[in-house]
């Protein structure tokens, strides 16, 4: 019997290290990325806005200035900020776009966007185009990952990144092992996962989560890691699996132990935690799979949302 044919979705999560390094070149000379005492917001949605999340606590963690993030429908338009920076894969959202529009001609915007060919090349004042990065798949991988690299990268080119954070090109070398190493047998057989992270990681918890929804129909659920024990705990048990991004707080590993529940937590492992984010992606492939979903499809979902009157 032939094997199965790959899916995009696996295709273009294993392509993210050279994408990573090319986000580097690409932060050198480009225009928009904001600078250290800017006061600025980042926004998208879906998967964007959770990249929103990690840059935001990235540079605040860096003290390049105040930032927030916000999903594009939830903006507080008539907030003062020196810069706002939206990241849409397509181009073509309407909550993106229509915040744009709200904000030409009083706040400096910056896009990061895949395609070249849709509307917030002329919505946004500066572009960054990362079309290397873009997919058929309608799940997001590398877009995401790409997108959050090139802002990571525009910290690095200021000088500061928060102590422990990886330059990307080190980001990107753990991306190669996360593409290659073996996914424990405990978490391919869950039947629930828990994501968790602390500050910038938080985010990449919220986006592991959405993509174990998306492609594998997954219950999954993202916290910080701290409030985990203020309830969400409840739920963690045999055949449940607890994963934490970045550091793992005091105590977390001996509680999930004495309730029978799986940890998975690579900060002992080394992992770049955006490296570790891919091992998640691989997770969401394997279980659609196994469910005899196909990632590459995911239901009530496309590529983009365009809002109709």
């Amino acid at each position: 019997m032939p094997a199965a044919e790959e899916s995009r979705t696996a295709a273009e999560t294993a392509t993210q290290p050279a994408c990573w390094r090319r986000a580097v070149t690409a932060a050198e000379g480009a225009e928009g990325l904001p600078r250290p005492g800017e006061r600025v917001a980042v926004t998208g949605c879906g998967t964007s806005w959770f990249m929103a999340q990690a840059y935001a606590a990235l540079r605040e963690q860096a003290g390049q200035g105040e930032t927030d993030a916000f999903a594009s429908s939830e903006f507080p338009a008539d907030r003062h900020y020196d810069r706002v920076v939206t990241i849409t894969r397509s181009g073509t959202t309407t909550e993106v776009l229509t915040l744009l529009s709200a904000l030409r001609g009083r706040t400096p915007t910056t896009a990061l966007t895949a395609d070249p060919k849709t509307p917030v090349m002329d919505a946004a004042d500066a572009v960054a185009v990362l079309d290397w990065a873009d997919e058929e798949s309608v799940v997001q991988t590398r877009f995401a990952t790409t997108a959050l690299a090139f802002l990571r990268a525009g910290l690095e080119r200021h000088g500061t990144l928060p102590p422990g954070v990886k330059p990307v090109t080190e980001a990107a070398a753990d991306a190669e092992l996360a593409i290659t190493q073996p996914l424990p047998a405990a978490v391919l057989g869950a039947e629930q996962w828990t994501f968790l992270g602390r500050g910038w990681t938080y985010g990449l918890a919220q986006e592991a989560a959405l993509k174990m929804r998306e492609a594998a129909r997954a219950w999954t659920e993202a916290y910080p890691a701290m409030e985990y024990r203020h309830g969400p705990i409840s739920i963690t048990g045999p055949g449940r699996v607890a994963w934490i991004f970045g550091d793992l707080p005091e105590g977390l590993s001996g509680e999930v132990d004495r309730i029978g529940g799986t940890l998975i937590a690579d900060s002992d492992g080394g992992l770049d935690p955006m490296a570790d984010l891919i091992r998640a992606q691989r997770l969401a492939v394997a279980v659609a799979e196994s469910k005899g979903h196909n990632p590459d499809h995911p239901r009530n979902l496309t590529r983009s949302v365009i809002l109709t009157d």
